[in-house]
């Protein structure tokens, strides 16, 4: 949301007023009108659940490769409206599987090639938003995974090792505390691995951007068109309230919000993760922060915190802590926990003593798509005409554009390098149904804070052993 007052009304006519769902759709620069909505059946060769990264990116290299394809999207609300829209600011090579763990499942030679790919998907983005015109406020300043205090110091060296094992330490660096410090002063940081193959975007406008690129290739988006259904088989389709949309094939990119289709909701389960952000910052601030090399940072906690510095001067602080909600519902409300949120302004202040009596102007939140196994998937079976890519858990900017490159390959037939990394096709395991599924989420959450929390006061890092972190295990 907009500001710590909340949402504003909306001129709109259905009271919405989508700027106020994060500063990166208030700041998109346009009106964000929505998209006239599907009236009535319709036809396609491809029709595409969701305008968010995911479904942008598929359509976008589908009509590259095709230019005659009919290729529809449908929204719930309006392109970017999800996490496209919310997200802290990372085009990130980081996978939601760590190497070690993607070796462990699929070999080494597999995890290779498919870190490769996501380093990859980091250019590629920069790529088309340039080719495009697309003013995402691509910058590739590189990510710092921090040790705040000796007990994170073992979780980013064992961090270089895993990539070292697969060949991939190539840019990587491990700094001491003093190196660290040269790039930008937190408190209590010990150390850090900062890794090049990472660039912060405005992700509302890359968004915004894609849908308009996917519209000069012939594209159509139906704006304020929920889908509450599909069928693959014989006659693959879209249902929405107002008509459906038959087509060869359906692509449902819907990540958490796919959670609310029957048939998919065990599928992902919605994690809500909230972000806070400061005032633009002033010179004097910025001289005792330093950090003008702009990388993404962020701590080795288990529950997680992630760090931007914007074009203009403010510094975003994420992190995760809102409480999983029964059923995996989302609503609007869930967006904002107070709770959570100040207590991710406490921390900013903690790691920049500098913040003191600087003011936070915006707070906002949305829910990320988490599979059971957490490793994401990009699938199609020709037989039912239904493929879909899904459960970045927050790690979508970069790996929707991969599963983009990937479904549009799978659907059009195309033999490519892609097409065989170990995310094609894979089939997550799901969710335990209801009450289990709250159960075990609150949990785990809950666990996952006490273990940050014993480790930050005893200086000795985690085991791994303790069951919240076995059954959080990625």
């Amino acid at each position: 949301m907009t500001s710590t007052a909340g949402a504003q009304k909306s001129t709109h006519s259905e009271g919405k007023d989508y700027r106020s769902y994060s500063f990166w759709l208030e700041t998109a620069g346009e009106e964000l009108v929505p998209r006239p909505p599907l009236r009535g059946p319709a036809e396609a060769d491809v029709a595409i659940l969701g305008a968010g990264f995911t479904g942008l990116w598929t359509a976008y290299y589908l009509l590259k490769q095709e230019p005659s394809l009919r290729v529809v999207l449908l929204e719930a609300e309006i392109s970017g409206f999800g996490a496209s829209g919310r997200n802290g600011a990372w085009c990130s090579s980081a996978f939601p599987v760590s190497p070690g763990e993607l070796a462990r499942r699929f070999g080494e030679e597999a995890a290779r090639e498919l870190l490769l790919e996501m380093r990859n998907a980091v250019e590629e983005v920069g790529r088309v938003a340039a080719a495009e015109g697309i003013d995402a406020q691509y910058f590739r300043g590189g990510q710092l995974r921090v040790a705040r205090g000796a007990s994170q110091l073992p979780g980013i060296e064992d961090a270089y090792e895993s990539l070292r094992t697969l060949g991939l330490e190539d840019g990587l660096r491990l700094l001491d505390a003093e190196e660290t410090a040269r790039r930008v002063r937190i408190t209590g940081a010990r150390g850090a691995l900062y890794n090049p193959h990472c660039a912060t975007i405005h992700p509302a406008r890359l968004a915004r951007g894609l849908a308009l690129a996917v519209e000069r290739l012939g594209g159509e988006i139906f704006e304020r068109t929920p889908v509450t259904d599909y069928e693959g088989g014989p006659g693959p389709r879209l249902v929405t309230p107002t008509g459906e949309v038959r087509a060869r094939t359906v692509v449902l990119a819907g990540e958490a919000y796919l959670a609310r289709l029957r048939k998919l909701r065990r599928k992902v389960m919605p994690i809500y993760s909230l972000i806070v952000l400061t005032e633009p910052l002033s010179e004097a601030r910025w001289a005792q922060i330093g950090w003008e090399g702009r990388e993404c940072v962020g701590s080795n906690r288990y529950t997680v915190d992630y760090l931007s510095r914007t074009a203009d001067g403010r510094i975003l602080f994420g992190g995760r802590g809102a409480p999983y909600h029964y059923g995996s519902r989302i609503r609007d409300e869930y967006d904002r926990h107070e709770p959570t949120h100040e207590m991710l302004r406490q921390m900013a202040r903690e790691w920049f003593p500098a913040l003191e009596g600087a003011r936070f102007t915006h707070a906002w939140g949305g829910p990320l798509g988490v599979p059971r196994d957490w490793m994401p998937t990009m699938s199609y079976d020709p037989a039912s005409g239904v493929a879909t890519a899904r459960g970045y858990t927050g790690q979508g900017v970069a790996t929707s554009n991969l599963s983009g490159r990937t479904l549009a390959n799978l659907i059009l037939g195309r033999q490519s390098a892609i097409a065989g990394l170990p995310t094609v096709n894979h089939e997550s395991r799901p969710w335990e149904p209801e009450p289990l599924r709250w159960l075990g989420a609150r949990y785990v959450q809950r666990g996952l804070m006490r273990v940050d929390d014993r480790a930050e006061s005893t200086g000795e890092p985690p085991t791994g052993k303790t069951l919240a972190e076995r059954l959080g295990k990625h």
